[in-house]
């Protein structure tokens, strides 16, 4: 692997004594001459975990409402969207196994102190922001579905930390597999529920083209910068150049390196194009059922009763359909929250070098991000509408976040002199920064939308 020496010791210097997620890191063994399902088997995995940030109970709520107002429409933006994802994710995987850094380590390294700690603080409100949407989501099935509390649900939904390290003494791959079956229940229960909905099959394959309406329609548009905006979360970058170091990789052949990306990428996009057909089928719902009823769907409770009312989704209207979704909304909300956990170990490792005992790391992670939900939930209980008002302005966190993930993932992937023969291609580099600035610009305008309402 071609890579120039004095960028190959910067990463060597440091790697030596610190590995990115260093309890996990390198602890999955791959065939080394097996075929391909073999080999893909055994790198299947971490794709899913990155995966579950695209489909969280933040984006359900835009996606659905999408489908509600503009029926197939802005199919075409959700598949945009997944695919500048699939991008991004692709190079945060190569990066972490060619440098064997992830995203924070590398840019903490280039970076002084004083910036590695206001770029941790910024990361972690990101982070903060996306368990939010996960923690109350979660909080509103377990009330849908036991009548608990919205509290007490908050307080158990916390508390799940403890089983990510009971989860980890048992290995990574453990983690992967509760979160596929996890992912599978959401993918089956909007699968089953679209299918009864029976949508127009024409009118999807048709909403898969873009129009010219995205553009000119002013709430249309504003609903389509909410999707794209909302697609890319910044802690997916960072998460995914720390789980692809997880298969173990000889990285003195270049071989195997070639290898190892290859494979990864292919889980991370198998993985992304499950989040996209989730991501359609919760638009596809929303326009199927409620496309043309004027009804308020603009919170989890509202979607909640209804699928359960026959004056709003017709014949097909009933309780399981309900308990159904709020199934998968608590699927989604634990899923996410096991990977919230997992970024939060990895920037606070990466940006400010903290090194304390796993269990302190990830309970600090886990109450730096429920502390303004329960603070929330107590001062307005009872008021789930207050509560969920929440997830508006958390979005406002990702936006200000990304470009400090996404900009230096798309420098040091084309940096020649860091990833060898590895670089991005022309086209790549050239499509990524494209779709960077796109990003950019997207966010700033949804963060003038968002404080201009507030």
């Amino acid at each position: 692997m071609k890579t120039n020496k004095s960028e190959k010791e910067v990463v060597a210097t440091t790697s030596s004594n610190s590995k990115s997620l260093d309890e996990i890191n390198g602890s999955i063994s791959v065939p080394k001459n097996a075929g391909f399902w073999r080999t893909f088997s055994a790198y299947i995995g971490p794709g899913v975990l990155v995966a579950v940030g695209y489909m969280d109970p933040g984006n359900w709520i835009t996606s659905i409402a999408g489908g509600a107002q503009f029926k197939y429409t802005l199919l075409a933006v959700i598949l945009i969207s997944s695919l500048i994802a699939m991008l991004l994710q692709s190079m945060a995987s190569k990066l972490g196994i060619v440098t064997g850094r992830d995203l924070a380590q590398l840019t903490r390294e280039r970076t002084s102190k004083g910036m590695g700690i206001f770029l941790w603080i910024v990361t972690e409100l990101a982070i903060m922001a996306t368990d939010m949407a996960e923690i109350i989501g979660s909080g509103i099935a377990l009330k849908l579905l036991f009548n608990l509390p919205l509290i007490v649900g908050i307080l158990i939904t916390t508390a799940d930390v403890l089983v990510l390290l009971l989860l980890m003494k048992l290995g990574f791959r453990k983690i992967e597999a509760i979160v596929a079956t996890l992912v599978a229940v959401i993918l089956m229960v909007f699968a089953y529920e679209v299918l009864l909905a029976q949508p127009s099959i024409g009118g999807i394959l048709k909403g898969y083209i873009p129009s010219d309406k995205i553009i000119t329609n002013q709430p249309m548009l504003f609903l389509s910068l909410g999707i794209v905006g909302a697609t890319v979360m910044p802690h997916n970058l960072y998460l995914g150049s720390s789980i692809s170091q997880t298969r173990e990789v000889d990285r003195s052949k270049s071989e195997n390196v070639a290898k190892a990306i290859k494979f990864a990428t292919i889980d991370s996009n198998v993985q992304l194009f499950i989040a996209f057909i989730v991501n359609s089928l919760l638009l596809i719902l929303g326009a199927a059922l409620f496309y043309g009823t004027n009804s308020s769907l603009g919170r989890f409770v509202d979607l909640f009763h209804a699928l359960s009312d026959s004056q709003i989704v017709g014949a097909i209207a009933s309780p399981f359909l309900s308990m159904l979704f709020a199934v998968a909304l608590l699927s989604s909300g634990q899923s996410s929250t096991i990977t919230g956990t997992l970024s939060g170990q990895i920037i606070m490792e990466g940006f400010i070098r903290l090194k304390l005992p796993l269990w302190v790391q990830r309970l600090a992670t886990r109450l730096l991000a429920v502390t303004p939900v329960l603070i929330f939930a107590f001062y307005y209980h009872g008021n789930e509408a207050k509560i969920e008002e929440l997830l508006t302005l958390s979005q406002v966190f990702l936006s200000v976040a990304l470009p400090f993930a996404v900009i230096p993932l798309v420098m040091y992937t084309s940096n020649k002199k860091l990833m060898g023969e590895f670089a991005n291609k022309a086209w790549v580099k050239y499509s990524a920064w494209a779709a960077t600035i796109i990003l950019i610009i997207l966010n700033v305008y949804l963060i003038a939308q968002t404080i201009s309402e507030i």
